[in-house]
């Protein structure tokens, strides 16, 4: 058989697995005017059964393509962006805001990094060092639990109550070094708090970080920045305030890059 009646006879076949296809749909089903999407109205997308697809979606949500974002709600996941399968678009996120962050850390002198969640910690994705001698320093690649980072706390605030108790049903805090919360109504009343004033503040090991979460052209948010020195540095409210304000401005950028659009209601100044 030669090559070309080989491909003949692959075409004729049928060589597709249907649960792969399944799978496939289900991520295709989201939009930017369907960003969540219960079982029930992914199982009418399918053209199924809830019970049909239930393992489907499960599998999906393990391996991050999905992410349950409230008691009955599915969104797109990390590993997903706009109807498709490359992570945040076409292009990558770090090599999106490597750029600013650099700015951002010669601007202000202070060491940045940027960070993504993956469940109930915070994956460092990049960082830009300060040149001064005292400075803070997370390699990438570094894992921190959620509640003991000002980037792992603005990415809970990502979440509504419903789906972080779910998140951390499982998860001991009682054994946790303050500030961070040892509880988890102290957990959720936090997250509500930062939610609210829309970026963290927080101290640890001689060291002070301000974060602010990246949201993407679905409104969501998809990472979180900071900047981050040494408590002599920081403690200074000037720093922080100033500080504060270019980091707002850089995830505001980064944001763009990524195709956010503010709502029509936060324009507008009354």
């Amino acid at each position: 058989m030669t090559v070309v009646e080989a491909t003949a006879v692959e075409a004729d076949g049928d060589y597709r697995v249907p649960a792969l296809l399944r799978g496939l749909r289900v991520l295709e089903l989201f939009d930017a005017k369907r960003r969540l999407l219960t079982l029930q109205e992914i199982a009418e997308g399918l053209g199924g059964s809830t019970s049909s697809v239930y393992r489907i979606v499960m599998t999906l949500t393990e391996l991050g393509y999905l992410e349950r974002q409230s008691r009955t709600g599915y969104g797109l996941g990390i590993k997903v962006v706009s109807q498709g399968f490359a992570y945040l678009a076409s292009r990558d996120l770090v090599d999106i805001a490597q750029p600013h962050l650099e700015r951002l850390r010669d601007v202000t002198s202070l060491s940045c990094h940027l960070g993504i969640r993956d469940r109930t910690e915070v994956v460092y994705l990049y960082r830009a060092m300060a040149s001064q001698r005292l400075t803070v320093n997370v390699p990438v690649g570094t894992r921190l639990p959620c509640t003991r980072t000002a980037l792992g706390r603005v990415l809970l605030s990502g979440l509504d109550a419903e789906a972080l108790s779910a998140l951390y049903q499982h998860e001991r805090l009682d054994d946790q070094p303050p500030p961070a919360p040892r509880t988890l109504p102290e957990l959720l009343r936090l997250v509500e708090q930062d939610r609210r004033q829309g970026w963290v503040l927080h101290r640890s090991d001689y060291s002070t970080a301000i974060a602010t979460g990246i949201r993407d052209h679905r409104d969501q948010l998809v990472a979180a920045l900071n900047v981050s020195g040494p408590d002599a540095v920081m403690d200074a409210a000037a720093t922080r305030e100033w500080g504060g304000a270019l980091l707002a401005e850089t995830a505001a950028r980064i944001a763009t890059e990524l195709g956010h659009r503010p709502h029509a209601d936060a324009r507008r100044s009354d």
